[in-house]
């Protein structure tokens, strides 16, 4: 129980915040500040008893904040003391929804595997002061999205006292290499910690600045292929602006900028009917869409320079 006699439960489940405690004691105003704001709020009162069998459901609460807010808020900013009390107990409208009952009790956090309760809400970091009925959702969002760890963020409000935080964590998807350091990057590009795991060896490998961004790109090109995917060792970002592919045999296909799809069904139909990869090559060069240029290792390029030496003298030779 905590001083106000309110149950706080745990953490994992439905996770307990534990309202800030405060002792406010209000600040005095003139006679003529307090004559004006009863009268607006006897005014207001009036107006909305009126209208109370009229109104849909749950609009009475929300007017009722609201009144006092407005009021709260006018006879501080009349009396001078706005600032020293948002310094001291945070948004007036925020102070008077605690005080109506819309403190912010107990929130619950799914969706967990990798990250923790508790560094969730160090990121989120919900001020001691916050209710529910004015907590920026938008703000909240942004701050957990900040960390590289959740790719997606679900907050929803429970009225009067709860809060759900629904979390997609990003899953390790790649590797990253550069200047010689592996990092494990998730499905947006973001770094999510160093290569430091076994279990992380057989991930897809990008290399080189600006690969990381794209390495949803790369991964799709791969999957495209299945019969060609377990030939690739990495993927090599070309000037930010295309790939190419180094295979496991030691062999580079340059791709194109644009449209590498077509340029890896190109790369596969010579795999499957041309075998052109049982032939003496350290590169193929598909950047062009009518042509294929093949580059032979030094070995295969002085004997076929032998050959066709060759065949020429055969050719010059008399019968």
């Amino acid at each position: 129980m905590d001083g106000r006699g309110r149950d706080v439960r745990s953490l994992r489940g439905a996770t307990a915040v534990p309202p800030a405690r405060l002792s406010y004691r209000s600040p005095s105003y003139s006679s003529e500040l307090f004559r004006s704001s009863w009268a607006f709020g006897k005014k207001a009162s009036a107006l909305f008893a009126k209208l109370a069998p009229y109104a849909p459901k749950g609009l009475g609460a929300s007017l009722t904040i609201a009144l006092f807010a407005g009021v709260t808020a006018f006879g501080l900013a009349r009396g001078g003391h706005l600032d020293a009390f948002t310094e001291t107990y945070g948004d007036p409208r925020s102070f008077v929804a605690r005080m109506a009952g819309f403190d912010i009790r107990s929130i619950t956090i799914s969706g967990l595997s990798t990250l923790d309760e508790q560094s969730v809400l160090k990121a989120a970091a919900f001020g001691s002061g916050e209710s529910l009925p004015f907590l920026d959702v938008d703000a909240l969002r942004t701050r957990l999205l900040a960390v590289p760890m959740i790719q997606d963020v679900a907050v929803r409000k429970f009225y009067p006292n709860a809060l759900s935080i629904g979390i997609v964590e990003n899953k390790p998807f790649a590797l990253w290499q550069l200047n010689g350091e592996v990092s494990v990057v998730g499905v947006d590009g973001r770094v999510i910690g160093p290569m430091d795991d076994a279990a992380f060896a057989d991930l897809p490998l990008v290399v080189g600045e600006g690969a990381a961004p794209h390495v949803g790109e790369f991964v799709a090109l791969l999957d495209a292929q299945p019969d060609l995917k377990p030939l690739v060792r990495a993927g090599v970002r070309v000037g930010d602006r295309r790939w190419t592919l180094k295979l496991l045999n030691g062999l580079d296909v340059h791709l194109p900028e644009e449209n590498p799809e077509q340029a890896m069904v190109r790369f596969a139909s010579l795999v499957r009917v041309q075998k052109i990869l049982d032939k003496d090559l350290v590169a193929i060069d598909l950047r062009q869409s009518d042509r294929v240029v093949l580059r032979l290792t030094e070995a295969a390029a002085s004997a076929r320079a032998e050959m066709l030496k060759a065949r020429a003298k055969a050719k010059g030779a008399p019968a």
